[in-house]
C-alpha cells in the first residue's frame, strides 16, 4: 500500500528556522534506512506557509489567497511517499524517526485511495483511462541515452574522449568482472578483459559504451552525437580533437542556425555533429 507521511508544522518551521547539522545529518541516516528497505518513494521539506498559496472555490469564481497561514497545527512542514506492506509497518517506521522539529512535534500518516476503493465507481473504461495516465507520467520520468558499442576499442575510445573532449569516464566494468560469468559461447576469445559495460559524460550528458561480445564489425551509420558547446574557439578545439584519426564529413562553418556548426566522424566511426547554439529570436 501507498502512504503520505505529513510532518506537521510548528512555530519554528513556521518562522522558517533551519535545521542543524546534527538533525540533518540524523534525517540523512534515517531516509538512508528507508531507501536501503525500499520503502522511499519520494520526499522533501516545504517552505513555510509565508510563502505559501492558496485558491479558493466557491462555483464558478477563483480567489487567491497568500500566506502566511493561522492554526499552525494545520499546516505541513514536509511529507515522505511510502511503499509498505501495512499500516502497522507505516506506524513502525515512523516511530524510528528523529524528532523532524526542535519543539514537540507530530507526523500523520495517510492512505492512498487504491482503485478497489472506488468498487463499481471505477468502470473498465474509467481504470484503461487512469491506467493509460499512469502510464503517460511514468514516460515523462524516462530517458534515452545512447549505448555505443566499439567491438574491442572501448578502453581507448574512454580515453580518446577524455583527451579531445575532457570527458569525466566514470563506472567501467570488464566481462572478467562480471557477476554473472557469460553463456559459453557467447563471448569471443580474447574478450575476457574488454569492457562489458562502462559511461562517461560529456558536459552534462552521460553516454553508455561497451565492446561488445566480439566476433561482429561495428557499424555506426544512421546517427550523430549533437555535440553543442558554449563559443566558437571552443567548437574549433572539440572538432579538430574529433577529427584526429578521423574524417571531415562537413567543414565547420556559419550557418544560418549557427556561428559555427560541422560534422565530423571519429576514428572509431562516430558521427559527431559539433555546433554553438544560435541566438534566440
Amino acid at each position: 500500500m501507498r502512504v503520505i507521511v505529513f510532518v506537521k508544522a510548528t512555530p519554528s518551521s513556521e518562522a522558517g528556522l533551519m535545521p542543524s547539522e546534527q538533525m540533518l545529518a540524523e534525517m540523512g541516516r534515517y531516509n538512508e534506512e528507508l531507501a536501503k528497505a525500499g520503502i522511499l518513494k519520494d520526499g522533501a521539506g516545504l517552505h513555510p506557509s509565508a510563502k505559501a498559496v492558496r485558491v479558493r472555490f466557491s462555483g464558478a469564481e477563483r480567489t487567491i489567497i497568500n500566506g502566511p497561514f493561522a492554526e499552525t497545527k494545520e499546516l505541513v512542514a514536509g511529507y515522505w511517499l511510502w511503499e509498505v506492506a501495512s499500516m502497522e509497518q507505516a506506524i513502525d517506521w515512523v516511530r524510528k524517526c528523529p524528532n523532524p522539529m526542535p519543539e514537540t512535534s507530530e507526523v500523520e500518516i495517510r492512505p492512498f485511495y487504491e482503485a478497489a476503493d472506488f468498487g463499481e465507481a471505477l468502470t473498465p473504461t474509467l481504470r484503461a483511462q487512469e491506467d493509460h495516465i499512469a502510464a503517460m507520467a511514468a514516460m515523462q520520468r524516462a530517458r534515452v541515452q545512447p549505448y555505443l558499442f566499439y567491438n574491442g576499442r572501448c578502453e581507448e575510445a574512454l580515453g580518446f574522449y577524455a583527451s579531445a573532449l575532457h570527458a569525466q569516464v566514470g563506472m567501467v566494468l570488464r566481462w572478467k568482472d562480471s557477476p554473472e560469468p557469460p553463456p559459453p559461447g557467447m563471448l569471443a576469445a580474447g574478450f575476457d578483459n574488454k569492457i562489458m559495460h562502462s559511461e562517461f559524460t560529456v558536459g552534462g550528458t552521460a553516454v553508455l559504451a561497451s565492446d561488445g561480445c566480439g566476433g561482429w564489425t561495428s557499424s555506426f551509420d544512421g546517427f550523430r552525437l549533437a555535440l553543442s558547446v558554449p563559443d566558437e574557439a571552443t567548437a574549433d578545439h572539440a572538432f579538430n580533437a574529433l577529427a584526429d584519426g578521423g574524417r571531415i564529413d562537413m567543414p565547420l562553418a556559419k550557418t544560418f542556425w549557427s556561428p559555427r556548426y560541422g560534422m565530423v566522424t571519429d576514428r572509431f566511426g562516430i558521427g559527431w555533429m559539433v555546433m554553438v547554439p544560435g541566438q534566440k529570436p
